[in-house]
Parts: structure tokens; C-alpha cells; sequence
């Protein structure tokens, strides 16, 4: 758009009400000598936000530069937040249930709503992401758009000011002398440098001006949150951030999750030691003995074997693994390797790993021989002797009936094992179908002649490890140092600025600050007291002047 004139002839931007070189009011020909105070917002610079408006890139900017919706993002997710902590995100539940029900049961009909409307996931939601972009979004536009005119206003101001613009400053000072001023004015001058205020000269006007940094504490806040937001966005990336758990059996090679197949582990052995009643001091033997038995957990690890995939992955071709080393993984002791960690957090004893099953005729007792199915990847089927074979035809690892009534399973943790067989003999080539479950055998096809006999089972120990990288971490720690560095310098210190304009017999003093009016008042009067110049007073305002 095009720029306006002041009437001292500099050219400014559409929409500044003051001039960056005098200090006059824009767009206003009365005189405004009378009229108290300035608002000296932003400098009276022109913001785009409030000159452009026509376009959707300014409808766009205008909305998000504005510091009320800025704050209704933050209102927004700190009640999406909130509302994510009421029940336990599904992180944090039992990982061999099944989440609905788990939030059914556990928490009830609130429960099941929070599961359906995604609270369970919150954190890793896209709406969560998006609220945090339009977060960042607001900040960076907001920022832009008073941090650019201010800088260019505070950078361009002149020292020369009309007598309009001091006179409507908030803090104001006439003397009338009816001798020179020039002692009076050296002696100023001579405490506001003392002050540590930086003087400048034009036209018998002075402009003493201090802390100028400190107006760019609240940007600085802005970069700080800005960097900060982009640390927590990064972990929706691949790559930069990984959380997961890795549940691994003693024997078991595993891709570790996270790393995209590129590292295996290898469980050499879980290790569980308790405190027994009388192997420790007699006042700690006394604190075990009541709390039950006293076995109490004293330490648990698992030995491990960290691999490096050597070859390309491949579907269905079996990896080669360069091993990289042995580590024995305990509570805060984790396993470190190439920006990766693996924390020993949980454990699980004796989980069923194999079932032992016979063929056996029912009548006669009979065995026609045994099958050993492995539950993690039992086969279709298993061929015996004398024409006798026995068909999987289904299985449910962790078996219940779901809320139609109907057979299922919660996940594939084989913790209640429960099969359809199809037992075939040659006197039966289409076979017999039989249910078997733990302590449980159905026979849905009428009575049979053969039968699923459980001979015995073999257990294994499980670790739970979690698997940590966190590349945000520098995102996150220098968003927040430069944040603090914001505070500091916003907090701390104060934009402070006086003029003086000398007219004959007449000496103006005005004075501004960003905040800490009493303060700047108190320090510039201290410094007049010294002379006979009388000491900077309020201004009052519209308002007060009209009641």
C-alpha cells in the first residue's frame, strides 16, 4: 500500500500514527498540544495486521497475529492436556488387554467415551499436532508482526521531536528560566550519562535512551517457545524420537523396535534375586518379616546380546548378524548404543511358551501319539502315525468370549491358550472337532471318539525393556534456556527514554519506559532535584481528565 507524509516531510508506511522523526500524530492536522497522553504502543509503528486486510493470506495473518486467539490455543491445550491425564494413556496400560475393555471395565461408561473420542492417545493424536502448530503458527506471526515495525521504529527514531509529541507524554516537565540554561542542561546531561544512559545530540534536542535491549525480552520468550514447539513436533518425525517396548523371552532374537530393522537383541538369560528372612541384618530381616513372606524383589536383569544387521533386508531371508556386544541390563543401568537405550523396566514369569498334547481314544485310553504346539507359531498341522493326523483349525492365544458371545482372543500373548482341533483318522477322514481350552473341552459336533489329552507344558520368562531415542532433547533444552534468557532480560530490566528540547527561556523534559513508571520518575527527578528544573509529573488521561 502506499506510504503517507508527515508534515516534516518523511515518508512512513500506511497506518503508522506516529512519525518515526518528529513524532507527530498522523492524520491529524488540529492541534494536538493539549490533547494528553501519547499511546505510544509499538511506537505508534503501522502493524500489517492492522493495515492489510483485503486479501486471504491477510485474513490468514490478521487471525493468528491476534494475541486473544494466540491465548485460546493455550486455553485449548491445556484442556486437551488436563483431560489427557484423567484416565492412563494407553502407554501406560497393562499391554496384554485389550484397550477398549480395559477402559470399559477399569473406568466405565466415561471410560469407554474417552476410548472412543482418542484420549487414549492423545499426545501422539493429529489433532493434538495440529493444536500445537496453530500454537507455533501464532507465535511466529504474532511475533513478526510487532516485532519488525518496533525494531524499525525504535532503530529510524529521531532526537529532534515536536513540542506536540513531549508535551503528551506521560511523564512531563516545563521550566521557565529566566537565565541561561545552558549550566543547568550540562549538569543534566552530565547524571543521565552517570546513569548509564546513552545521550544523543541534534538541533539543541537530546534523546538519553537506556536498556533498549531489554524490549526484545518478550520476542526472545517467543523464539525460545517457538524452538521449544518444534523439539515436541520433531517426535512425530521417524527417526528422531522413539518410546516403545520391547517384550523379549529368555532364548528369544528380536528386532528391537524403532531402530527399522537395523539392530536385533538376543535374551541370553532373565535373572530374578529376592531377600530372604534371615540372609540380611536383623532390623532389615525384621522389616521383611512384615511384609508376608519377605521375598522380596532385590534385583532383576536380563542377560543380553546386542546385534547389527549385515545384509539388506529382505522378506522371508534370514538376517545376518554382526554382534556388538554383551550387557546385562538392570534397573537404571540401560544399555546404550548409537543414540539408542534400552531401560530393564518390567518382567513376566513363566508365561506359557509350549503346550503338550496326545491323541488318545477315549474309550480305550489308547494314544496314537503327541503333538507339542508352539504357541507363538503353532502349525496347521501335525501328522502322526498309522493314517492319525491333527489339524489346527483355530486359535485364540488369550481366549474370552467378546460382547457378541462369540470366541475370541484379547491379543496374541498366549496367557489362556484355547484351539479348535480337527482330530483325522483313517476310520474318519473328515475328521472330529473338539474345543480345548485350559481345564475346558467341548465337543460342538456331538460326542467323539478321539480326544485331545494335555500332558504338560513349558514355560518361559519375559522381559519388558523400553527402547528410548531422543533426538529433541537440544531442541527441547535450548528452547527452554533461551526462553529463561527472555524472561531475564524482559523482567529485569526496562526500556527508558528522555527527551529534552530547549526552547529560549523554556526547557521540556519528557520521559517513557515500557514499564516501571514509578521508577523512571523517581531516577529522572533525582537528577533534576540537583538543578532548579522543575521534577517530571504524571500526565493525566482522558478518562480522568473526563471524570
Amino acid at each position: 500500500m502506499e506510504h503517507v507524509k508527515c508534515e516534516c516531510g518523511h515518508s512512513l508506511p500506511y497506518g503508522t500514527v506516529l512519525c518515526e522523526s518528529c513524532g507527530r500524530t498522523i492524520g491529524n492536522s488540529k492541534d494536538e498540544v493539549f490533547e494528553k497522553p501519547l499511546d505510544m504502543k509499538y511506537d505508534g509503528s503501522a502493524r500489517r495486521s492492522q493495515t492489510y486486510k483485503k486479501s486471504f493470506i491477510d485474513k490468514v495473518w490478521n487471525f493468528f497475529s491476534s494475541v486473544k486467539v494466540g491465548v485460546w490455543i493455550i486455553v485449548l491445550l491445556l484442556i486437551a492436556s488436563m483431560i489427557g491425564t484423567i484416565f492412563p494413556q494407553e502407554l501406560y496400560i497393562p499391554p496384554d488387554v485389550v484397550s477398549e475393555e480395559f477402559y470399559r471395565d477399569e473406568y466405565g461408561f466415561l471410560g469407554q467415551l474417552y476410548y472412543q473420542l482418542g484420549f487414549n492417545k492423545l499426545y501422539s493424536s493429529r489433532w493434538y499436532f495440529l493444536l500445537i502448530s496453530a500454537l507455533g503458527t501464532s507465535l511466529v506471526i504474532a511475533s513478526l508482526d510487532r516485532f519488525i515495525p518496533l525494531y524499525r521504529a525504535l532503530k529510524k527514531q529521531g532526537i529532534t521531536r515536536h513540542e506536540s509529541f513531549i508535551r503528551r507524554q506521560r511523564l512531563f516537565s516545563e521550566t521557565r528560566m529566566e537565565e541561561k540554561l545552558d549550566d543547568q542542561l550540562d549538569l543534566i546531561i552530565l547524571n543521565l550519562k552517570r546513569k548509564r544512559y546513552h545521550i544523543r545530540e541534534e538541533n539543541g534536542h537530546f534523546l538519553a535512551e537506556k536498556n533498549r535491549f531489554s524490549r526484545w525480552g518478550p520476542y526472545v520468550n517467543h523464539v525460545g517457545l517457538i524452538i521449544f514447539l518444534i523439539g515436541g513436533m520433531l517426535r512425530f518425525v521417524p527417526g528422531m524420537y522413539v518410546d516403545e517396548t520391547l517384550w523379549i523371552r529368555d532364548g528369544e532374537t528380536s528386532i528391537i523396535p524403532g531402530t527399522d530393522g537395523e539392530y536385533y537383541l538376543s535374551s541370553d538369560k532373565f535373572i530374578m534375586e529376592t531377600y530372604q528372612k534371615g540372609q540380611e541384618d536383623e532390623v532389615f530381616s525384621n522389616a521383611l518379616s512384615r511384609v508376608g513372606d519377605g521375598n522380596i524383589v532385590k534385583n532383576f536383569q536380563t542377560n543380553v546380546t546386542l546385534y547389527k544387521r549385515k545384509n539388506e533386508i529382505v522378506h522371508g531371508a534370514k538376517p545376518e548378524l554382526k554382534k556388538i556386544k554383551d550387557e546385562q541390563l538392570r534397573v537404571n543401568y540401560p544399555l546404550k548404543y548409537d543414540s539408542y537405550a534400552l531401560y530393564q523396566t518390567s518382567y513376566k514369569l513363566n508365561e506359557l511358551n509350549k503346550m503338550i498334547f496326545s491323541l488318545v481314544d477315549k474309550e480305550t485310553g489308547e494314544s496314537f501319539g503327541r503333538i507339542t504346539v508352539d504357541l507363538l507359531e503353532p502349525k496347521k498341522e501335525y501328522v502322526l502315525d498309522n493314517g492319525y493326523k491333527v489339524e489346527i483349525a483355530t486359535y485364540f492365544p488369550n481366549f474370552y468370549f467378546n460382547s457378541e458371545g462369540v470366541p475370541d482372543t484379547k491379543n496374541r500373548v498366549p496367557d489362556n491358550p484355547a484351539f479348535v482341533f480337527n482330530m483325522i483318522s483313517s476310520a474318519n477322514p473328515k475328521g472330529e472337532r473338539s474345543f480345548v481350552a485350559i481345564q475346558k473341552t467341548l465337543e460342538p459336533n456331538g460326542e467323539n471318539q478321539l480326544k485331545m489329552k494335555f500332558e504338560g507344558a513349558e514355560t518361559k520368562n519375559l522381559s519388558a525393556l523400553t527402547v528410548r531415542k531422543d533426538k529433541t532433547l537440544w531442541f527441547l533444552g535450548l528452547g527452554g534456556a533461551i526462553f529463561m534468557i527472555g524472561v531475564i532480560q524482559g523482567m529485569y530490566w526496562n526500556h527508558r527514554r528522555v527527551w529534552i528540547k530547549c526552547n529560549d527561556d523554556v526547557l521540556l523534559i519528557a520521559g517513557h519506559t515500557n514499564k516501571n513508571w514509578y521508577g523512571i520518575r523517581n531516577e529522572v527527578n533525582s537528577i533534576l532535584k540537583e538543578s532548579r528544573v522543575q521534577e517530571l509529573t504524571n500526565q493525566p488521561s482522558e478518562k480522568s481528565k473526563n471524570s
